[in-house]
């Protein structure tokens, strides 16, 4: 408690360290945030609630209010220890000020006032404030109400006093710039998924987020008993009740949840972990709350504490290695990690990042100390707990048993199956262009279909591969029996993805040869269509997410209408597209008789050129990319949505019906 009140009274205008100013924020706001579409959009509210998040961490905060205002302005409110006023040392200004007009000046970059802080890119609420139209800025400290505001992140006044308090914190509110960002109406579940991740992250904060906008019914108008939307996150178990709610959706080999939670070498470390009966791999890595898609040191360090501990107990175990010798199999590492879920978060005070989207961590001195905790905290569980540790390595058994199978198959699919072109599918319409760079393939629902893209198409970097019927649901059979399925392997040979790396049996798969960097998935807008996309999202996520982390997956958008009022005609990809015509040219009167609507229910309705123009054509189509902004949340709803637990489903598809551009 003394160290707590000595690191306050210490939290000065002196701790706030001055890298660099605001001058391109707002002239280049996309290497801040980001981007300025959606993504960035939310991303401001990451980075406000992320000042809060630190103090938390520093044990100074418990509550953190987040609410989304009627006029679409966000306000984030914590009760920590309120962001100093005095006056800096270096810029002859209140602190505050300092924090919210210069960019990278915060208390984080002084390891004083915190050991470890969030936020990926770190670029501080100052950025937010440059990509604001306005921004009122609030700090409740030494019972005074301090404030300033901003245009554009430039302070409208001084710092100064308008009330007093008893209240201890900082209140944020700000409106994001319409001139900037391509929309600035935020998503309730888009904020909702951050702060449930957070909440689990860091146990014991709860997280308050409200949504005041009101919601009109149908006929648009506001119901008398209309309430605001309000959630409360709090997890007092953190990742025991992360891992159970990312995994509630699957069969567990045993209830339990196998947790530590220690610090090692001075790193903070907090792991646990769940067995199911499935068969994919899925575990989710945080550093500083920051979700690192990538992996890196510490999943490196989880892994090997995994597949050691694991390994010596079934050789120390006379049962289960009299097992693994009759089966004659050699056991691997993965097969060790199939089936389980685990969520590991660990705090770095200088975390070095890396990879792709520079969420990979780096530090090497994470990775032994992952290991260790790890180590000897499976070592005791497996020790203490001889039923579910039997249960857990016959598991693995099974587990290299379908690898072998795997393999097996993947070698008599090769032999029985007649190729062309190079071991090509026959199906295949490929590009004659060979650079992967340059290329596209289609991966596209029907004969049909397929035949109008063949025809529609750039020869030169567009590839189609016609698809017949739905491909397997990857998430519900064993391994090697996805290897079975001659619809998965058309489309792992088409696009040039190899599983078993120098001639092992890993399920890791090799993307070094991917024959195109765009491969597009374009079905039908009807349910069929629907389910085809998530059967091949669910074959990616699964088996080769790299494709997806690295920007390679999309989902084509083809209209949903053709609309033509006298001689003026137009194609409508969405059924506001459809009114907005109707409202422009026919002054809202759906009934006019020289209004023609076509709806098109199919690709195969399309002619070559209607495709093209329409959905193929780079200069004109809609491409939606697949993303994995969260990797424990996109694990959850594939789960879900493809499992065997039908309840949730049923009740996802009655409440996300009404978002969909689909016909029964």
């Amino acid at each position: 408690m003394e160290e707590i009140q000595n690191q306050e009274s210490n939290y000065t205008g002196s701790s706030i360290q001055v890298l660099e100013g605001l001058e391109a924020v707002r002239k280049r706001p996309a290497m801040y945030i980001g981007d300025i579409s959606e993504k960035g959009l939310h991303h401001l509210v990451n980075e406000t609630v992320d000042n809060s998040i630190d103090e938390a961490m520093a044990g100074f905060c418990t509550d953190i209010e987040v609410t989304i205002n009627e006029d679409n302005s966000i306000t984030v409110q914590d009760n920590g220890r309120g962001i100093p006023v005095d006056e800096h040392p270096k810029m002859h200004k209140s602190a505050l000020e300092v924090v919210m007009t210069v960019l990278h000046a915060g208390g984080k970059f002084d390891k004083g006032s915190y050991k470890v802080s969030g936020g990926l890119h770190g670029v501080g609420v100052s950025c937010v404030n440059a990509l604001s139209t306005h921004m009122l800025s609030q700090v409740f400290r030494d019972g005074k109400i301090y404030q300033q505001e901003y245009e554009k992140g430039k302070p409208l006044y001084d710092v100064k006093i308008v009330g007093e308090t008893d209240k201890r914190g900082t209140r944020q509110q700000f409106w994001p710039d319409g001139s900037i960002f391509t929309t600035t109406t935020y998503k309730y579940d888009i904020i909702a998924r951050r702060m449930r991740e957070l909440a689990f992250l860091n146990a014991g904060i709860k997280i308050i987020l409200t949504d005041m906008r009101p919601e009109a019914d149908e006929d648009g108008n506001i119901p008398e008993d209309w309430k605001p939307k309000t959630e409360v996150f709090h997890a007092q178990d953190g990742l025991k009740e992360f891992v159970r709610y990312v995994d509630r959706h699957r069969t567990h080999l045993f209830d339990d949840v196998i947790y530590l939670k220690t610090e090692k070498a001075g790193v903070p470390i907090e792991v646990a972990i769940m067995y199911n009966t499935d068969y994919s791999e899925n575990i989710h890595s945080y550093v500083n709350n920051i979700n690192t898609i990538e992996g890196g040191t510490h999943l490196q360090g989880f892994r090997t504490a995994l597949t050691r501990t694991l390994k010596t107990y079934a050789d120390n175990d006379p049962t289960l290695s009299k097992q693994i010798e009759k089966a004659k199999i050699e056991i691997s590492g993965e097969d060790f990690r199939e089936g389980i879920t685990a969520v590991i978060s660990v705090k770095v005070a200088e975390p070095q990042f890396e990879g792709q989207t520079k969420t990979k961590l780096g530090n090497s001195e994470v990775a032994g100390a992952v290991q260790q905790a790890v180590g000897e905290a499976l070592t005791n569980y497996l020790e203490e707990h001889p039923n579910e540790a039997k249960k857990i390595c016959e598991k693995v058994i099974l587990a290299a048993t379908a690898r072998i199978a795997a393999r097996k198959a993947r070698e008599n699919v090769q032999r029985k199956n007649p190729m062309t072109g190079g071991g090509l599918p026959g199906k295949l319409a490929d590009c004659s262009c060979r650079d992967p760079k340059q290329t596209e393939i289609f991966l596209v629902e029907g004969d049909s279909a397929g035949g109008s893209a063949k025809q529609g198409r750039d020869r030169n970097t567009q590839a189609i591969l016609p698809l017949r019927g739905k491909i397997l649901n990857v998430e519900k059979v064993q391994w090697h029996k996805v290897f079975e399925s001659e619809s998965v392997n058309i489309i792992l040979q088409a696009i040039g993805v190899r599983f078993g790396i120098d001639g092992t049996d890993t399920k890791e798969a090799n993307i070094e040869k991917l024959r195109y960097d765009k491969i597009i998935i374009m079905t039908d807008a009807d349910v069929d269509g629907s389910h085809i996309d998530t059967l091949i999202m669910t074959l990616f996520f699964r088996f080769m997410p790299q494709v997806i982390q690295e920007g390679h997956l999309y989902i084509a958008t083809p209209p949903l209408y053709q609309c033509s009022y006298k001689n003026i005609k137009e194609y409508c990809y969405t059924e506001e597209d459809r009114l907005r015509f109707i409202d422009t040219y026919c002054q809202g009167n759906a009934d006019d008789t020289k209004l023609h609507t076509q709806r098109y229910k199919g690709l195969g309705e399309m002619n070559p050129e209607q495709l093209w123009d329409t959905t193929m054509n780079p200069e004109s189509r809609l491409l939606k990319q697949v993303t994995i902004q969260n990797a424990a949340e996109a694990d959850e709803i594939f789960s879900m949505l493809m499992g065997d637990d039908v309840e949730p489903r049923r009740q996802f598809i009655e409440e996300n019906a009404t978002y969909a551009n689909i016909d029964a």
